[in-house]
């Protein structure tokens, strides 16, 4: 029996802990500006809407409920512009990273197929391509891709690790490209809610895809918007045939999302204020940051959108990570996202204002 790890690359945040060790020796303590997790309180009208929950002593169902799903197409249709959304265009899922990693599995891809994804990009997009015994294949310009053999197409806009945003030009480009070869089109699009210096589109804005959903499928997250990455609530919206097919898949594996979560979520869904206030934290840190960065030598690049700045000092990655290591500031190299990060770093303002502060100070 041969162990399917082996398919996989090394985990990358193991590499990261003897900096971490370095980091957190600081004597005013470790600013971690690595992986990008929230720290801001959960809103209170999700917490009360979990608690109103919490008695559920029976099975939730793969589709959500009813009320799940009015509240996915109606934000679908109110945020993303998406126009006559039904209950099949929509279906929750237990995380995006799960969604991720074992969709290619979930398609019955395998040998003999091609995933492609950016150059810079999400580790989990190879990963659920290896998962699956699939080629992974970067691009810089997907429309360049050899079609032949390829079946899934990965879109992420705004980019995690460079915040770089598609214009609504670029996603009508690519997505002709995709339908007229015939390739499933998959756009992460989890921090289209965070865009600083653009207005990041949907895929399923009709000014991209012509008011059809076919063979185009967006990802979406509460875990930045709203703070729940503990909660493990995302979602996937598009062409109906795809997410039936997936939805037969995920009711035989039992991939459920707990009944409490979503009920927290149709409360998510529903309020753009708590939403409003999470971007304004954001907002400050990142100008903070940035300008502390930039003061410092630092140059940064795309950043337009998402929750990280990408930043280089024109030295390896792993040079700049031990620098600031020293400093007590814990970030991620760029080569986590491919070779061509081999030279940037991923800065997260997802720190407290107390450790933003701190790390400013550092830099200062």
């Amino acid at each position: 029996m041969s162990a399917v790890s082996s398919r996989l690359p090394v985990f990358p945040w193991d590499k990261l802990e003897p900096y971490k060790r370095t980091a957190l020796a600081h004597p005013d303590g470790i600013v971690d500006l690595s992986v990008g997790t929230p720290v801001d309180p959960v809103p209170a009208l999700i917490q009360e809407a979990l608690v109103a929950a919490a008695d559920s002593p029976g099975y939730p169902t793969v589709w959500g409920t009813p009320e799940l799903r009015d509240a996915l197409t109606g934000w679908c249709e109110r945020r993303l512009g998406a126009v006559g959304f039904a209950h099949g265009n929509v279906l929750p899922v237990v995380g995006s990273k799960e969604l991720v990693a074992w969709l290619p599995t979930q398609l019955g891809l395998g040998a003999g197929d091609k995933v492609a994804y950016p150059r810079l990009a999400y580790p989990t997009y190879e990963v659920g391509a290896r998962l699956c015994g699939a080629e992974p294949v970067v691009y810089d310009d997907p429309t360049e891709l050899d079609p032949a053999g390829l079946k899934l197409l990965w879109l992420n806009s705004p980019s995690n690790p460079t915040g770089k945003v598609l214009t609504k030009e670029e996603l009508v480009r690519i997505v002709a490209w995709a339908r007229e070869h015939g390739v499933l089109l998959l756009s992460d699009e989890c921090y289209l809610e965070l865009g600083w210096e653009a207005d990041p589109v949907s895929v399923l804005h009709p000014d991209v895809c012509g008011g059809s959903y076919e063979g185009i499928v967006a990802v979406h997250s509460l875990s930045k918007r709203s703070n729940l990455a503990g909660y493990r609530a995302a979602f996937i919206a598009g062409d109906a045939a795809v997410l039936g097919e997936l939805l037969q898949i995920r009711k035989h594996g039992g991939m459920m999302t707990a009944a409490p979560v979503q009920a927290a979520t149709v409360a998510a869904l529903g309020d753009d204020a708590h939403v409003a206030e999470q971007r304004a934290r954001y907002a400050a840190r990142r100008e903070v940051l940035k300008a502390a960065l930039e003061a410092h030598g630092f140059r940064i690049e795309h950043s337009e959108a998402s929750l990280y700045l990408w930043a280089t000092r024109d030295e390896p990655c792993w040079e700049t990570v031990a620098y600031l290591a020293e400093k007590g500031v814990l970030v991620a190299p760029g080569d986590f996202y491919g070779e061509a990060g081999a030279r940037h770093v991923r800065v997260a303002f997802t720190a407290t204002d107390e450790r933003v502060a701190a790390a400013v100070k550092r830099l200062g």
